[in-house]
């Protein structure tokens, strides 16, 4: 993120916005679900808006203000100015990402964004700053009514006449001409599934850019005439789409992960951040993997990882380090396998830093890895080794997150009420169905 003042941002949207001819900038944020909102205002709005926000009706947006306290002010950060690449040039059309506020001007404490801004603080007060890589995974489809692929490629599979391929290219360049940089892009394991990897950055940032990205691949597909999902699991018996994130603490210039004399280059602090989150990880999992869907991914088989363990090389478990490179002690990180690109980011990126912060600031002990197949081991030899598992449903996780205190803090008691509530009006919507499979199964024979 560009360190402006906010009256060096001001200056600097309101220049761009004279230079390109932009008319209408639309103000962008989430609501608890991590879905995309927004509304359009013109450039005659434009400074109005930077000083004192637009107010809006928030009673009709998911997990936002009940309606005796509906109004809502949405005040745009100008260090997310981006004009929108697939809008014409003439009448030039511009977003803001906003955090929400109060009519008085108080933080609103159901904002996402805010959500993520607090758990920052919590690691800044410790002499932090948090980094974070994500590895969103997606599918194109002919359309949002079905599953009809558009590729047979697999992992790293170069297929040149791919209009899958053509598709990914320029979502990497509309991303990259929206000021988001990115380091990789690929076929992904499964048929028409593909990964676009955004450079490292700060957390508050690539919450921001994931928001962008998803909507990306969406618009870039549309324009082509064919569809790109973030759902988990939307084909049975194939690989599902996951989001590692891998992550890692700054003290400065420094990465706090890193030590030299360490077996692991692992710091103390890298390790018992990995503790912490092997301990919370079960109880996070509903913000990490928030839809019923999310839990077809989670199984044994299809890469996705189930059991709480750690290593270096083996990509079973649910926290991967990668090797240190001399030279790179910057790059120490460690991924976590488990989140899926659904996610809200803003909520799965709080949750994340404060199991690992917990662990930090309690001194938890982290396991030993474990290289071996987790997977292949018999139940018993898990047990032996003290190795849990994640919730199989969305209902396991919705349990573990409603008694869970990591959590409540992290999210806060608005949005974490707000949150659990809403899931289990998703389950029970979900448990209600009688589905094709239970038709197809029973009702011949029963």
């Amino acid at each position: 993120m560009v360190n402006r003042s906010r009256e060096e941002g001001k200056e600097y949207v309101l220049e761009m916005v004279k230079e390109h001819g932009v008319k209408f900038i639309t103000l962008w944020f989430t609501d608890i679900l991590g879905f995309l909102k927004s509304f359009a205002i013109t450039m005659e709005e434009l400074e109005r808006a930077l000083e004192d926000g637009m107010g809006f009706d928030g009673s009709s947006i998911e997990g936002f203000a009940r309606i005796d306290e509906s109004d809502m002010v949405a005040l745009p950060d100008p260090d997310t100015f981006q004009l929108l690449p697939w809008r014409p040039t003439e009448h030039a059309v511009a977003r803001m990402f906003c955090d929400i506020l109060r009519p008085g001007g108080e933080p609103f404490e159901g904002d996402p964004r805010y959500v993520l801004k607090r758990n920052l603080k919590r690691a800044a007060d410790m002499g932090y700053t948090f980094y974070v890589g994500p590895e969103l995974e997606y599918f194109y489809f002919q359309d949002s009514k079905g599953t009809q692929t558009l590729d047979e490629g697999g992992y790293f599979d170069m297929t040149p006449l791919d209009a899958a391929t053509d598709l990914r290219r320029e979502t990497v360049l509309t991303l990259e001409e929206m000021g988001i940089g990115v380091e990789y892009s690929h076929h992904e394991a499964a048929t028409s599934q593909h990964e676009i990897d955004m450079r490292y950055t700060d957390a508050l940032t690539m919450a921001d850019n994931v928001m962008t990205y998803r909507l990306v691949a969406k618009q870039i597909a549309l324009k082509h005439g064919v569809y790109a999902t973030f759902m988990p699991k939307p084909i049975f018996g194939i690989n599902g789409s996951g989001m590692h994130v891998h992550q890692s603490l700054f003290k400065g210039d420094r990465n706090a992960f890193f030590d030299r004399d360490n077996k692991y280059h692992l710091s103390e602090i890298a390790k018992c951040y990995i503790a912490g989150l092997l301990k919370h990880a079960p109880e996070i999992t509903a913000i990490t993997n928030q839809w019923v869907n999310s839990y077809k991914r989670l199984v044994s088989g299809y890469e996705a990882p189930v059991y709480l363990s750690w290593a270096r090389r083996n990509r079973a478990d649910l926290i991967r380090v990668p090797e240190y490179k001399p030279g790179e002690e910057n790059a120490t990180r460690i991924e976590l396998r488990s989140p899926d690109p659904a996610c809200n980011p803003y909520l799965a990126f709080s949750v994340m830093l404060a199991a690992g912060l917990e662990g930090i600031e309690k001194e938890y002990q982290d396991p030993d890895p474990v290289e071996e197949n987790v997977y292949e081991m018999s139940e018993e030899d898990r047990a032996k080794r003290g190795i849990g598992a994640l919730p199989a449903s969305l209902w396991e996780a919705i349990q573990l997150t409603e008694r869970s205190e990591v959590v409540r803090k992290a999210l806060g008691d608005h949005v974490f009420h707000a949150f659990i509530k809403n899931k289990k009006i998703e389950w029970d919507q979900y448990r209600t169905q009688v589905t094709e499979y239970e038709l197809k199964r029973y009702l011949p024979i029963l």
